[in-house]
């Protein structure tokens, strides 16, 4: 199937990047290039941007859609958690602007043989880098019942998953699961009936904290925005979108601490620790989409944006 990948909150993230028309940026993230795209529109001659992504079809899609600005976009295979040492590698030391997004693309969701969708019967993948070994298999039939309960009630923040987890640990001892439709079914079966009757997907949950572990996203944020903080030229901007309120809590606690000064106590006359801020935030509390944008991009209901500038 063709790769398509609606950018959400596209102004939104063009306007927070504020971009300098010869600067270097990151799409650390590219996807489909939606954003990427965006960006190289508004780059003159001298301007760069480097394309960044773990998914090789998401890198391929985005190369199509960004041939006619070929002489000012660079394109690279990987995790934007490593991109500090990408970025270097290419002879970049400082960015200019940097913007992650940190959803899974339309294509990777509705593409049958991705395994990311519990509405679709397909091999438990998951994995985002189609080069990587380790996948959804793993978790759900080598994880013992007490590592399953974890993931799935910390990264799904599901409250049945004690239940979820002893099913899977039940039904595999019958025979490994192999399918998302397997899993689905075993959820559904672990749950009281009145859940499987709310507005959201009985599965929805779990399949998002396995999706997370395998590949490794929360670990990716830390990494990767703390790691671009660091990279931004002075007034260099980093904006990041995120889907749901782990990934939040992490951007919103890295930015916090970045724009913090003085951390010593009240009563000191004066400043001993030597802490100054690092960044500001570009706006508080973040950005989320319009109801018009809701209502035509429906998946773009839990973003949020948040930006911060380099000082």
């Amino acid at each position: 199937m063709e790769f398509s990948h609606r950018p959400v909150m596209a102004q939104a993230c063009i306007d927070a990047l504020a971009i300098r028309p010869q600067g270097v940026y990151l799409d650390g993230t590219a996807g489909g290039g939606g954003h990427s795209l965006l960006i190289a529109q508004k780059l003159e001659d001298g301007g760069t941007l480097v394309c960044l992504d773990r998914d090789r079809e998401a890198l391929s899609a985005a190369k199509e859609r960004l041939k006619e600005y070929e002489g000012r976009v660079v394109f690279a295979h990987g995790n934007f958690s490593e991109a500090p040492d990408i970025l270097r590698r290419l002879g970049f030391n400082r960015v200019d602007g940097a913007l992650f997004d940190l959803g899974t693309s339309s294509y990777q969701l509705d593409n049958e043989s991705r395994g990311f969708s519990y509405s679709k019967d397909a091999p438990l993948d998951m994995r985002m880098d189609q080069t990587q070994a380790f996948s959804a298999s793993n978790i759900i039939n080598e994880y013992d019942r007490e590592r399953l309960q974890r993931v799935i009630g910390e990264y799904g923040e599901e409250r049945y998953a004690g239940r979820i987890a002893s099913a899977i640990c039940r039904e595999r001892e019958r025979a490994p699961l192999t399918t998302t439709g397997q899993l689905t079914q075993v959820i559904l079966a672990a749950i009281p009936p009145k859940a499987r009757r709310e507005k959201q997907h009985p599965a929805k949950r779990t399949f998002q904290a396995i999706r997370i572990e395998v590949n490794g996203e929360l670990d990716a944020v830390r990494l990767g925005v703390g790691g671009m903080l660091d990279c931004l030229a002075a007034g260099g901007r980093l904006a990041v979108i995120s889907f749901h309120s782990l990934e939040d809590r992490i951007v919103k606690r890295l930015f916090r601490e970045a724009a913090t000064g003085c951390i010593c106590p009240k009563e000191f006359p004066v400043c001993v620790c030597g802490r100054t801020p690092k960044m500001k935030e570009v706006f508080r509390g973040g950005l989320t989409p319009s109801e018009e944008e809701i209502r035509e991009n429906p998946r773009a209901r839990s973003a949020r944006l948040r930006a911060a500038e380099k000082l």
